[in-house]
């Protein structure tokens, strides 16, 4: 199944691209699911799969109802805790979501789609619509992100223990972690680590919309950085409500070379890797599926790739006089600044911040035994020197 996650700057119209991108994929011939948070003029509104089209379905995620879900679930598996500190319990009709939810929301749904829940609708594609992009980019990095915390808190051998825990419970005067707490924490992982392998799969890609001006610019910069960093990859750049080039009127004219200046850099920043389409203002926000086909954004091409597999790679730089080779771990961070990055190594994992980006990844396996002996960021690649340990590295004869 195809997956195309569409997203960009608050207000640049995201929501539109991704339900002209489904319709697109539908009338290409294959079957489609459109998810999205926000509702859509002419689509229906359950949260369950419904037809638009005969070969497009569309399904809207209540982030309140799954908060509520989800908590009233949690309370009925901590009954014990709870009775035992004489907690109250909250009905349902109580609960009002937290900030953080929709984003939960949405990886619930993703896992959905991820476990095949909707597989009876035989889909070849699903377009789901994000948040405004800076929320996009670090929702997409959340999964990887718990499944590490939940390894930290909760560690697997520590269930090897359970054994010992009413001897403990009895020495600490308080109940040890139930296993329920243990099983719940697999499962999560469970659903994290599928909502991740969607994300990393090949065969996902990101469509960015944007309208043409100075701060969708200064934001599609910086989000070239995130992409590069989470070894995301964009098949399509949107400038969206493009004004006719040529009017009479001044004030029409001026928006319009503005905005022209600001498409010449995308098409000079992001093609050939990226196209950038460029859909026209139709003088109000899209209403019909009539007027959605009017922007002419073109249908995912199956054949295209997505996701980088890894996007680092190691090369071998030679060392001074009779010092050893220097192996560079290398990144490609286009548009990232030397005065925003921040390194460190701690045991196996190397600490990354980049801007508002931040991900921990593991070291290869080849430079394990090395020590950081610098790093560099030259024309948009981050290189981070290892030399080798003589301590660790075998001695040759």
């Amino acid at each position: 199944m195809r997956t195309v996650l569409t997203t960009g700057p608050g207000g640049a119209g995201r929501t539109t691209l991704a339900a002209a991108t489904a319709l697109a994929a539908a009338a290409n011939g294959g079957r489609t699911l459109l998810v999205s948070a926000e509702p859509i003029p002419g689509f229906p509104d359950g949260t369950e799969p419904t037809a638009v089209t005969d070969r497009l379905d569309h399904a809207r995620i209540d982030s309140g109802a799954h908060f509520r879900a989800e908590l009233t679930e949690l309370q009925q598996r901590a009954s014990g805790v709870l009775d035992l500190v004489g907690a109250g319990r909250l009905d349902g009709e109580e609960l009002t979501e937290l900030p953080g939810s929709p984003q939960l929301a949405l990886l619930h749904t993703l896992h959905r789609a991820a476990a095949g829940d909707w597989s009876t609708g035989g889909y070849d594609t699903l377009v789901v619509d994000l948040p405004p992009l800076d929320q996009a980019l670090a929702l997409l990095a959340l999964p990887e992100q718990l499944r590490r915390y939940l390894r930290r808190l909760l560690p697997a051998e520590r269930q090897a223990a359970r054994a010992l825990r009413p001897v403990l419970a009895q020495l600490a005067g308080v109940p040890m972690p139930a296993q329920w707490l243990y099983e719940a924490a697999a499962r999560k992982d469970a659903e994290l680590a599928a909502v991740q392998a969607l994300v990393e799969d090949g065969s996902t890609t990101l469509r960015l919309a944007a309208e043409p001006g100075p701060a969708a610019e200064a934001a599609l910069r910086t989000a070239r950085t995130g992409l590069a960093l989470y070894g995301l990859r964009a098949d399509l750049l949107v400038a969206n409500r493009v004004l006719p080039r040529h009017s009479s009127d001044p004030w029409f004219a001026d928006l319009a070379a503005q905005q022209e200046k600001c498409l010449g850099h995308w098409h000079e920043e992001w093609a050939p890797d990226v196209p950038v389409h460029e859909a026209a203002h139709l003088g109000r926000d899209p209403r019909t599926a009539d007027e959605l086909a009017a922007l002419a954004v073109p249908a995912p091409d199956e054949r295209e790739p997505g996701r980088v597999d890894d996007p680092w790679w190691i090369e071998e730089e030679p060392g001074e006089e009779g010092r050893p080779s220097v192996l560079a771990w290398c990144l490609p961070l286009p548009g990232a600044a030397k005065e925003d990055l921040r390194l460190v190594r701690r045991g196996e994992e190397l600490l990354l911040t980049v801007g508002p980006f931040h991900r921990i990844v593991r070291v290869a396996s080849a430079l394990r035994r090395c020590t950081v002996s610098g790093a560099a960021l030259t024309h948009g690649v981050l290189r981070v020197r290892f030399t080798p340990d003589p301590a660790l590295w075998p001695r040759t004869p």
